[in-house]
């Protein structure tokens, strides 16, 4: 039941990751998904240690873990438009 949760919620932090780097009209929801959830896996390893916030990967739905989750999927948007464009931008 933890993966669906973490399925949707994914869905909805990589949507709005997109929507703050301009990046939605490119994307998909499979694509969004797939950024919310690997966004959350980078935060849960480099930014949950470093501020002791876990990220929804480790089931915990507080809104700390998906602001947490939140600011990972725009670092990766930010790294992918970095590469794909020259720009973060």
């Amino acid at each position: 039941m933890t993966w669906i949760f973490i399925i949707i919620v994914g869905g909805i932090l990589g949507w709005i990751a997109s929507k703050i780097m301009h990046t939605d009209a490119q994307q998909g929801i499979i694509l969004n998904i797939v950024v919310g959830i690997v966004g959350a896996a980078l935060a849960g390893f480099l930014l949950s240690p470093l501020l002791g916030i876990p990220s929804i990967n480790s089931g915990d739905f507080s809104l700390g873990a998906l602001l947490i989750s939140l600011v990972g999927a725009v670092i990766l948007l930010a790294i992918v438009n970095l590469f794909r464009r020259g720009k973060v931008r």
